[in-house]
């Protein structure tokens, strides 16, 4: 199941994000985390000190591994060169799964235990000075965009990403290779204005959106969300000493968060499942393609120097059938 978290900068998504992470991997059950945020701070809310999570190998630092891999020998695609962050997999790809080993989470992915429990970290890396005036953040979350498109995840196989704040998430297609996308809003103007722009960007794709209110301080808060998003408010949280301890450094162990914060991480936990029912393997692939012609059109033909067209396999379908028959 792929999870993301949105929200404006800030909103406390990377700290939701970081909960839920530890959440899952309490129930022993596989999960990878992906930070894709330009302000890389996953690791250093699941726990990492600034040295541990400083080094860890940035994704778009290794694109040229991950393309070569993921290719394998479809004929479609003439070299690395030629693949972009949209490049859909077809006949002769490779695919990645939630829990093998395989040399992109090689590269890529380093595990971080969260008391006694495991998940495999992956992170896009920062935007440094050397990429300031030359570079645009979404190469580097191409390499998750990539990733996703040849990811093939199963029920009870969890990938949570924590995305980019505000409405730079529909920069590419990524914001529909999820099975569920959770906004974290604050009961502010501000905090909603987000979630009204994603919802209107995302109606047409199918994209389940559920809002998690977040530093709500009172019944006031309360209302003030339920006026303003509806029936997609999903869950809220307050304060919490737990999560105040961590940001200090000094996290207690996750057996000890505040009840009311561990009831709601279980409420995320039933209506990602919920969304395992819905998935349509065909749609998923189709918008993948849509994106991918958008993004050959617009500028990857005159950059590669290709068509970037004839990279689509038109009678592939991604889905965990072609797990099951490899």
């Amino acid at each position: 199941m792929k999870i993301a978290f949105v929200g404006k900068g800030g909103s406390g998504k990377t700290t939701l994000s970081s909960l839920f992470i530890r959440h899952l991997a309490t129930t022993g059950r596989p999960v990878v985390a992906v930070d894709a945020d330009i302000n890389q701070h996953l690791g250093a809310a699941l726990g990492l000190d600034e040295a541990e999570a400083a080094a860890l190998p940035a994704m778009g630092e290794r694109l040229k591994l991950i393309k070569e891999y993921l290719r394998g020998d479809n004929p479609r695609i003439a070299s690395a060169e030629t693949m972009i962050k949209t490049t859909p997999p077809g006949d002769g790809s490779r695919l990645l799964r939630v829990r093998e080993d395989n040399p992109v989470y090689d590269a890529c992915a380093r595990p971080v235990e969260l008391d006694g429990d495991t998940v495999r970290l992956m992170v896009t890396g920062p935007f440094t000075d050397a990429d300031l005036g030359v570079a645009c953040y979404h190469s580097k979350t191409g390499a998750v965009e990539l990733c996703l498109n040849h990811l093939v995840d199963g029920r009870d196989e969890y990938v949570v990403v924590d995305m980019t704040a505000g409405s730079d998430s529909f920069a590419s297609g990524m914001f529909t290779r999820f099975d569920i996308t959770f906004l974290v809003a604050e009961p502010t103007r501000k905090g909603v204005s987000v979630y009204r722009q994603y919802k209107e960007y995302a109606q047409d794709y199918g994209v389940v959106l559920k809002v998690v209110g977040n530093k709500v301080q009172g019944q006031d808060d309360l209302d003030f969300l339920r006026a303003e998003v509806g029936d997609d408010l999903l869950v809220t949280v307050g304060h919490s000493d737990w999560v105040r301890a961590m940001e200090k450094g000094r996290p207690p162990r996750f057996a000890l968060l505040e009840d009311t914060n561990r009831r709601a991480l279980r409420l995320l936990h039933t209506a990602v499942d919920a969304t395992y029912d819905l998935r349509d393997w065909q749609r998923y692939t189709h918008q993948m393609v849509h994106f991918h012609l958008k993004n050959a059109q617009a500028w990857a033909n005159e950059r590669t120097g290709a068509d970037l067209a004839a990279q689509v396999d038109p009678g592939f379908v991604l889905g965990e059938s072609l797990v099951a028959s490899a």
